[in-house]
């Protein structure tokens, strides 16, 4: 029995009145589409099929039994049609020697190295590559030593019946801004000059103002 080349990047669109196949590069997924083959006897039972909605009764027998037909050697001009397919296919991409993958020549080959682009990435490429992740590695390491060396901390209470809040939404008696105490009657913080706020919305959790009975933010009742 006479095998059959092909390759694991491909996709059967094939249906009865037709044959189809799709590659795909291994590297990128750029892909690949033959031409439509119709099957012969595909198209016979199209035909087929509206003479027995004209015709009905004998007609209708015949295009059951192209059916039959169909079913009986769909198989063989299957499989030629997908050794042509292959042929056809492999004109448009490179088989890499040394990890098997067929890629795109556009973009995921190596010309000059004779390979794929990710056993043997271009030069120019890989450089331009590096050279933004490096300047932005840098970055963020410069961030976190900046941060290191700055003060977030020095006016947040830490006592152990403090609890820490998301900006806006504080305890009473402490500031929505950084968290600190509030002294008894102090309209601003006197850690970073945020207005007071002693109470927070229950329903959207906007900061309340002394005294408001229903939110800025919502309009729900809260005095």
């Amino acid at each position: 029995m006479t095998l059959i080349q092909f390759v694991q990047n491909y996709e059967d669109l094939s249906t009865d009145k037709g044959y189809q196949f799709k590659f795909h590069c291994d590297k990128c997924g750029n892909g690949y589409m033959t031409r439509f083959h119709a099957s012969a006897i595909g198209i016979a039972e199209s035909v087929l099929q509206v003479a027995g909605n004209v015709f009905g009764g004998f007609m209708g027998t015949l295009r059951n039994s192209a059916y039959e037909v169909q079913r009986a050697i769909g198989g063989p001009a299957h499989d030629a049609a997908l050794e042509e397919a292959v042929r056809e296919g492999k004109e448009h991409f490179h088989q890499c020697t040394r990890c098997g993958q067929w890629v795109c020549p556009e973009v995921c080959w190596n010309t000059a190295a004779g390979l794929c682009e990710r056993c043997a990435p271009k030069f120019e490429e890989e450089f331009a590559a590096q050279h933004a992740q490096a300047k932005a590695q840098a970055a963020a390491a410069q961030l976190r030593e900046k941060a290191a060396h700055t003060d977030f901390a020095s006016g947040t209470d830490m006592s152990a019946n403090v609890v820490a809040a998301a900006p806006g939404v504080a305890p009473a008696g402490h500031c929505t801004g950084c968290g600190g105490s509030l002294a008894a009657g102090a309209r601003f913080c006197p850690q970073c000059g945020a207005a007071r706020v002693d109470s927070a919305c229950p329903s959207c959790h906007a900061p309340v103002p002394p005294g408001a009975k229903f939110c800025a933010g919502c309009g729900a009742k809260v005095g």
